[in-house]
């Protein structure tokens, strides 16, 4: 491929990798694992194991040491998520003589449709080193209800994009052993949109719109004890953040609230994780691949949403994390010289404790990732990866109860008469597609 082509694809790879695009989270919590295409094909069995491309960046950066010259992967995840509420008791309570107050239905589909792009470079430095770059999505989430359903003063709309660069470089100590590490810049939006109780009083809506940057780093070994056998270890630091942007109150009609509006922070902190992986070739045909990962959600307890002028509190989510572990495993088959058939089951837990804590902005559960996939040599230089999850969700409970304080109007204390409860099951399920193209020069 002639230089000035390879600059160009390089190039609008790049701006449709940062183009920053959310969408609904679908490994556990609001983490995205959809990092690779040739790796959806196993369910992300062996993903700290594989090197099988670029994209090692993000599982494991000693990766990089078995890729040979210069590489290019990009590829592009379509999400669809379900996730719909059967209610069955859920209420509010706004006082006799709130205006433009609605009983409410259930919401309608709070899923979506969305795309999680991705991008990963890597090239030798000398006969050990490797360097490369990534850019992902490793976090997202989506969901939006009906403007007037039931839990409204819980949430309407909840979105969280977050875009990550990742430079790395791999350490090849000797034919069985290879070290990387990487260091990780990230960026957060969020907007959180919800229904409020104003003065006289009226309904209103309020929106939370914020942002930060953030540092973390990413290490990872990878030992190879016999040419038919890779393990990998791999561990993702947490990230924090403080998030700074501006809370809009408005009445439904549209009339803004001044008062009730202004400067918001808000701490978050983002889990870090660690996998340990294994590739085990069993013949010419044949490979088994198996993961298991961990993730310490329990960072993650209480998000104030805090005025910054004076230091009251504007609003609080409760989740109350708990820690989770998701395992995989899964398959190769080399048909022939070109194609390679996989497949690979994952079972993925919950950080939600139960039905009291979770949320309608977050109704997650227990999934279960069935995979299949295939990759496809194109010419010498080029490899194309296609690959289809569907995930099924386990039946949620909610029996979320809280009450709805009048916003920058108040103390922490509740306002009276604004108690909302949202209960039901939630049922859902997610399907995505992916689609990536490697090329090496």
């Amino acid at each position: 491929m002639h230089k000035e082509h390879q600059t160009s694809l390089i190039a609008l790879a790049v701006a449709w990798a940062v183009a920053g695009i959310s969408s609904p989270a679908s490994a556990a919590g609001f983490a995205l694992i959809e990092q690779s295409a040739s790796g959806m094909g196993n369910a992300f069995a062996g993903a700290a194991a594989t090197a099988e491309d670029a994209s090692t960046i993000f599982y494991n950066p000693a990766g990089m040491s078995k890729l040979q010259g210069t590489q290019v992967t990009i590829g592009a995840h379509v999400i669809d998520l379900s996730a719909k509420l059967n209610n069955s008791g859920s209420s509010i309570s706004l006082g006799a003589q709130a205006i433009g107050s609605q009983p409410g239905g259930d919401g309608g589909d709070a899923g979506g449709v969305s795309v999680v792009p991705n991008l990963y470079f890597v090239m030798p430095i000398g006969d050990r080193l490797n360097f490369g770059i990534g850019i992902n999505a490793p976090f997202g989430l989506v969901t939006e209800y009906d403007q007037n359903w039931v839990g409204r003063f819980q949430g309407i709309k909840s979105e969280l994009t977050t875009y990550n660069i990742n430079p790395a470089l791999s350490f090849k100590v000797n034919d069985t052993f290879a070290i990387g590490a990487g260091v990780n810049y990230q960026h957060l939006d969020a907007n959180l949109t919800n229904a409020v109780l104003l003065p006289v009083p009226v309904e209103g809506r309020a929106e939370v719109d914020a942002n930060d940057d953030a540092w973390g780093w990413n290490i990872g070994v990878l030992f190879q004890p016999s040419p038919s056998t890779k393990i990998g270890a791999s561990y993702r630091s947490k990230l924090e953040y403080k998030l700074e942007g501006t809370t809009t109150v408005n009445t439904v009609t549209g009339v803004p609230i001044p008062q009730a509006s202004g400067a918001t922070t808000a701490d978050v902190t983002l889990p870090d994780s660690f996998s340990l992986s294994l590739a085990q070739r069993l013949n010419e045909q044949w490979e088994f691949l198996a993961d298991a990962t961990f993730t310490r959600w329990s960072e993650i307890n209480r998000i104030n949403i805090v005025n910054s002028t004076n230091g009251t509190l504007r609003d609080s989510l409760l989740l109350d994390f708990d820690d989770t572990w998701r395992y995989s495993i899964g398959a190769n088959y080399k048909l022939n010289e070109k194609w390679t058939l996989k497949g690979g089951v994952a079972y993925d837990q919950t950080p939600v404790k139960s039905a009291t804590t979770r949320s309608v902005r977050l109704p997650d559960t227990d999934r279960t990732w069935l995979s299949i996939g295939a990759g496809l040599k194109v010419q010498q230089s080029g490899k194309l990866d296609f690959a289809y999850s569907h995930l099924f969700l386990k039946d949620a409970e909610i029996n979320s109860t809280r009450s709805q304080q009048v916003p920058g109007l108040s103390t922490p204390t509740p306002a009276p008469g604004t108690a909302s409860t949202v209960a039901g099951t939630y049922t859902g399920s997610i399907d995505i597609f992916s689609v990536q193209y490697t090329m090496s020069f």
